[in-house]
């Protein structure tokens, strides 16, 4: 019993001080903002401390959750990926006025939901994480009172969202019916019985459907641009990382525990999903005129990259999938946060020319910025390029020579949308005063951070790389 509260104790945490800062506000009107950032921050602190701590706690909750040292992976990079984001959007938060116990709390129950998907090994508790996150995420995205953007953003996210929860529920229920267990592992051993096979079939396939809408995957992924435009950047920045890192997460866990079973039936549509995924999300993305649209199907595109090496999971793949999803959390974080950073009160910086000249009025923040659109075209020394290299690498050894060479290709494509943003920056004047960006402490250790993991994973990837290896084992 007590190996079960200790391996519970990183999600405690997060729900207890999500619950706290709600209850503080709802009790003391005139809180100060500082000290709900404050239990906030030492919130995501403790969590992941406590799962730093006791990595190897292993317990699996009576078939409910996998307390182990993958979750515990997860729950560490989900704590820095929110810590990262609460220091991205605190000067944001408090210029728009959204700053309170709202914004705060329920970023923290966000964050405990990403740790439930990562963890369980029940289809009961991976639909609840995923509820946890998409009802945080339709919150946060509106949080801007009179926000027209954000609320449309948020309406089209919570339409879509509730159509891909509707699948995913009756695909669980289907599952149920073809079985008899809601265990994750029992029910994909079932995949190739013949008894209740089309049943099964029908339910695996209505759960993918709803886990390719939310990570973004062609033919699924259009709400995306516009939710990411629409939404407060660093609340995308939290969108794109945190929740496609999750379901980045399951998906693991099902292609090694599907095996040759399910992993083989479903093949052929990922596929055709993935090489559509880096094809459209990346030749899309050069008609882009908005950087937070660029981004976003930036972002799809790297889903593609990552489904392509998931399909080589009996090889390398999943450690390259763990590895670039790490990757991927700090790039979009820095890039999406850097948009906030150097966007005026009034609205987001979101056209490229706006950010004409601002190298030099804010070489720190544009530096960054630069760095990580570096990091996603893949070039050397920085962290996407041993990802990137790390996925085609898994995806040839598999023997998924087209795929791979669709990657390829349409990476090489990728490096002009990536590379015009850095022109803009540095190499076209100015045509008016840049007006002021966000400035803060809280602001540049985030920068400083994102900057930090992102030379060292590109410069030492072992140091993770070993880490990844002993846990997939």
């Amino acid at each position: 019993m007590q190996t079960e509260w200790l391996a519970l104790l990183p999600l405690i945490i997060l729900a207890a001080g999500g619950s706290v800062i709600f209850g503080i506000g709802a009790f003391w009107h005139q809180v100060p903002t500082a000290l709900l950032f404050g239990l906030a921050v030492f919130t995501c602190l403790a969590s992941g401390g406590t799962a730093l701590l006791f990595p190897n706690v292993a317990s699996n909750l009576s078939g409910l959750l996998a307390m182990d040292a993958y979750s515990s992976f997860y729950t560490v990079l989900f704590t820095i990926i929110t810590l990262i984001t609460l220091l991205l959007s605190y000067q944001y938060a408090r210029q728009r006025a959204f700053a309170g116990d709202e914004f705060l709390g329920i970023i923290l129950f966000a964050s405990a939901g990403m740790v439930l998907i990562a963890a369980s090994c029940h289809w009961l508790f991976f639909f609840l994480g995923l509820e946890m996150v998409s009802i945080s995420l339709y919150v946060l995205i509106a949080i801007r009172r009179g926000d027209g953007p954000g609320i449309e953003a948020a309406l089209k996210y919570f339409v879509m969202g509730a159509v891909a929860s509707a699948f995913v529920v009756f695909g669980i229920a289907m599952l149920y019916g073809a079985t008899g267990t809601l265990v994750i592992m029992k029910s994909l051993d079932l995949a190739g019985h013949p008894d209740n096979r089309f049943l099964l079939l029908f339910g695996l396939s209505l759960i993918l459907v709803g886990l390719c809408f939310k990570i973004s995957l062609v033919p699924f992924h259009l709400w995306t641009p516009d939710v990411y435009q629409g939404a407060p950047a660093p609340i995308t920045a939290f969108l794109a990382t945190g929740t496609k890192v999750a379901l980045l997460s399951m998906f693991v866990r099902l292609a090694l525990y599907g095996g040759d079973g399910a992993g083989a039936l479903f093949a052929p549509a990922l596929w055709t999903m993935a090489s559509l995924t880096m094809v459209v999300g990346n030749i899309t993305a050069l008609a882009q005129t908005r950087v937070k649209r660029l981004l976003a199907y930036s972002s799809i595109a790297q889903m593609g990259y990552m489904m392509m090496a998931l399909l080589a999971f009996k090889h390398t793949g999943v450690a390259a999938v763990i590895f670039y999803s790490v990757v991927y959390a700090f790039m979009d974080l820095g890039a999406f946060g850097t948009v906030g950073l150097l966007s005026p009160k009034e609205s987001d910086r979101d056209v490229i020319a706006d950010y004409q000249g601002l190298g030099y009025a804010q070489p720190g923040k544009a530096a960054l910025l630069t760095l990580c659109l570096f990091s996603l075209a893949g070039l050397p020394a920085t962290a996407g390029f041993i990802g990137k290299f790390m996925l085609f690498r898994a995806a040839l050894e598999a023997n998924l020579v087209g795929l791979a060479l669709i990657g390829i290709l349409t990476a090489i494509i990728s490096l002009y949308f990536y590379l015009n943003i850095v022109v803009v920056l540095y190499m076209r004047p100015a045509e008016k005063k840049p007006t002021s960006a966000i400035t803060g402490n809280e602001a540049s250790l985030a920068c400083f951070l994102i900057a930090l993991i992102i030379f060292w994973l590109g410069l030492f990837p072992s140091s993770i790389l070993s880490l990844i290896e002993k846990i997939v084992a």
